[in-house]
């Protein structure tokens, strides 16, 4: 079985950009092949690892659905071959790492479909790959929903401040009540100036009982990327957020 890390955390603390650079840093160790699962609705992953992605699940989805309505279902296909064939497009295979994009569906409804269509293609894979690093929406959704095997290691994304430290250990809570039980539960604090933090975010931390593997810090090149639409993990070696992230990672055995 595969190593699964989960990313985690509320909207706007870094997660994603964070998430790419650890599939950098797996990539860079040669431990891949490593399979990437982007399972935010509003997915930009892509972008941070700076890969194309012509097509997600949910836009297969609405595809099929439209295919049926019309009857353009290629003749002596079935319509079950004709939706395994559409699924496999999904996969973008690169050097170093593949990817799954779940996208959304158009219009209303929830996504209980195209969730059950990205466990099914995650559990199809799994088998082929190292690791598999899944970034989640600001929810916990997925990972409850069964999408990845098992979660041996998932990170909480936080920023610098007590309210997101607060929303992290609020997800903690949620993993616990959903005993999802990962093998391991740490807390990764985000953008700090010059890579410390505050007293007051410490005693946060401390009161909620949260593992804080380390803190990233606030950093030029990382705010340069993300305002040119640059991706962030292609940013050199000796970026300061990549070099604390190796030492996180190494930390913990990764």
């Amino acid at each position: 079985m595969p190593h699964t890390i989960a990313v985690a955390g509320k909207g706007g603390v870094g997660k994603t950009t964070t998430c790419g650079m650890i599939i950098d840093y797996l990539c860079k160790k040669k431990q891949g092949p490593v399979l990437v699962v982007d399972a935010d609705a509003n997915s930009n992953l892509n972008e941070v690892l700076g890969v194309e992605v012509e097509t997600s699940l949910g836009a297969i989805r609405e595809e099929m659905a439209q295919a049926e309505l019309k009857g353009a279902v290629p003749a002596g296909m079935t319509k079950a071959d004709y939706a395994e064939f559409k699924f496999n497009s999904a996969l973008v295979e690169e050097d170093d790492f593949d990817m799954i994009v779940m996208g959304r569906t158009q219009g209303k409804g929830c996504y209980c479909y195209v969730n059950g269509v990205l466990k099914t293609q995650v559990d199809k894979y799994a088998k082929n790959y190292k690791y598999i690093v899944m970034d989640n929406e600001a929810g916990l959704e997925h990972v409850a929903r069964g999408t990845l095997p098992h979660v041996d290691t998932m990170l909480l994304i936080s920023d610098c401040s007590r309210r997101g430290i607060q929303a992290a250990a609020r997800v903690a809570e949620m993993i616990g009540e959903m005993e999802l039980k990962p093998g391991r539960l740490g807390l990764i604090v985000n953008r700090a100036p010059n890579g410390e933090l505050d007293a007051g975010v410490k005693e946060e931390i401390e009161k909620h009982g949260l593992d804080l593997l380390g803190v990233l810090p606030q950093d030029e090149g990382v705010y340069r990327c993300d305002c040119a639409g640059e991706p962030s993990s292609k940013l050199p070696e000796n970026n300061s957020v990549k070099t604390a992230l190796k030492g996180i990672m190494q930390s913990i055995g990764l």
